[in-house]
C-alpha cells in the first residue's frame, strides 16, 4: 500500500494490474445510489458521495443497471467538480431503452428511472453504452470499463452465446479504447469465478471485479482464479465484502446473503465468526472489509454506501488494527482457509 505526504488524509492505494492506475483500498460502489436497498433523495446521494471524498476514497464504480440510470446521474452530479481527483469505472452490456410496452418494468431497485434493459455486448453496443453513460453522468471519460454480468445467473443457457458475442465484438471495442488511451484499464465484473478464468483465457485484461466470492464466507478463488490472475498480472477488486448484508449486520433474523435470506449453514458460520470477533474485540465489519486485502492480488474492496455514516464507519474500519491472533483463530476453527493470506492494518 502507498500513501505519500502529499496525499495525507487519503486512504492507502494499490496499483491496478499493469494499467498505471492506483486505486484506494476502499472503493465506493454506487448501486445504492440507484435505490437497491432503499430509496434515496438526491440530497442524500450527494452527501454520501461528499462524505466518501472527505474520508479519502478515490475509487468510484457505477453501472447503467444501477437504478436504471439513476445512480449514474447522481454520481456524475456529485463528482463533476472533482472528477480529476478520482478513478472512475463503469460497465457495459446493458443498454437502457424506453419500455416497448409503455409500461414501467419491474425492477430490483426501489425507485429506478423508467427504462428497460436491453442486453447488448456487441462492438456497437459497447460504444453506444459508453456514450450513453457519458451523457447520463455529464462526464467525458472513464478510467476503467468492465464487461458486466456475463454469467449464468443473468443469461442462463444463453451464457455461452453472450460470451462469444462480447469477445467477438465488445472486447474488441474496449481493447481499441485502451490502446488509444481513451480508457486506462478494461476488465470483467461478475459474481462467478469460473467465468473469469474463461475470460482470462480469451483476452488480455487489467482487472476483474469479483462480487461476493472472496470474503470471510468463501475463498474458492484461491484454487484457480487467483493463481491465474497472478500469472497474468490481473488485479482483483473484491466487491460485496459483506455478501450483500450478513457480514455487516451479523447473523440476525432476516440477514441477507446474496440478496436472499441467509440459509441455516451461513447463519451458523457467521455466528461462529462473530464469537471469535467478540473474543478479540474485532468488529465484524472491520474483519469483513479487511479480509480480502490480505491478498496482494486484491487492489481494492468495493462496497455500496447509502449514507455518510456508512462511509465514515467503513473508512475507519478498513484501517482498524486487527491482531494476527484473530486470523489465526479463524483458521484454526476452519472458518477461513489455511492458505488465505491475511494482513495487519
Amino acid at each position: 500500500m502507498t500513501r505519500s505526504p502529499a496525499n495525507e488524509g487519503l486512504l492507502p492505494t494499490r496499483p491496478l494490474g499493469r494499467s498505471g492506475l492506483d486505486i484506494s483500498v476502499l472503493g465506493f460502489g454506487a448501486a445504492p445510489l440507484g435505490g437497491i436497498y432503499r430509496s434515496l433523495s438526491n440530497a442524500e446521494a450527494e452527501q454520501t458521495v461528499a462524505a466518501a471524498l472527505d474520508c479519502g476514497l478515490r475509487y468510484f464504480d457505477v453501472a447503467p443497471f444501477y437504478g436504471l440510470g439513476r445512480a449514474e446521474r447522481r454520481l456524475g452530479d456529485a463528482l463533476r467538480d472533482r472528477r480529476e481527483e478520482c478513478v472512475l469505472s463503469t460497465k457495459i452490456g446493458r443498454l437502457l431503452r424506453p419500455p416497448a410496452s409503455g409500461v414501467r418494468p419491474q425492477s430490483m431497485y426501489v425507485d429506478p428511472l423508467p427504462f428497460e434493459v436491453v442486453f447488448d455486448y456487441s462492438y456497437d453496443g459497447v460504444m453506444r453504452s459508453l456514450e450513453d453513460s457519458q451523457q447520463r453522468m455529464g462526464l467525458l471519460a472513464f478510467d476503467i470499463v468492465f464487461i458486466h454480468d456475463v454469467n449464468r445467473r443473468w443469461h442462463g443457457d444463453e451464457v455461452d452465446r453472450r460470451f462469444d458475442e462480447v469477445m467477438g465484438g465488445g472486447y474488441r471495442a474496449l481493447d481499441e479504447l485502451r490502446r488509444s488511451g481513451q480508457v486506462k484499464a478494461i476488465g470483467v465484473g461478475v459474481n462467478d469465478s469460473d467465468i473469469l478464468v474463461r475470460f482470462a483465457d480469451a483476452g488480455q485484461f487489467d482487472c476483474f471485479m469479483l462480487a461476493g466470492r472472496y470474503t470471510l464466507l468463501e475463498q474458492t478463488p484461491l484454487d484457480t482464479l487467483f493463481p491465474r490472475c497472478e500469472r497474468e498480472g490481473i488485479s482483483v477488486i473484491a466487491a460485496a465484502p459483506f455478501n450483500s448484508g450478513i457480514l455487516a449486520t451479523g447473523a440476525r433474523d432476516g440477514a441477507k446473503y446474496f440478496y436472499t435470506d441467509a440459509p441455516a449453514d451461513i447463519l451458523d458460520r457467521t455466528r461462529r465468526i462473530e464469537a471469535i470477533c467478540e473474543r478479540h474485540g474485532v468488529p465484524l465489519i472491520a474483519a469483513a472489509l479487511q479480509f480480502a486485502l490480505g491478498h496482494t492480488l486484491v487492489a481494492s474492496v468495493a462496497t455500496g454506501f447509502s449514507s455518510p455514516e456508512e462511509v465514515k464507519q467503513a473508512a475507519e474500519m478498513i484501517q482498524l488494527p486487527i491482531p494476527m491472533g484473530f486470523w489465526d483463530e479463524l483458521k484454526a476453527a476452519g472458518l477461513i482457509r489455511q492458505d488465505s493470506p491475511v494482513r495487519l492494518a
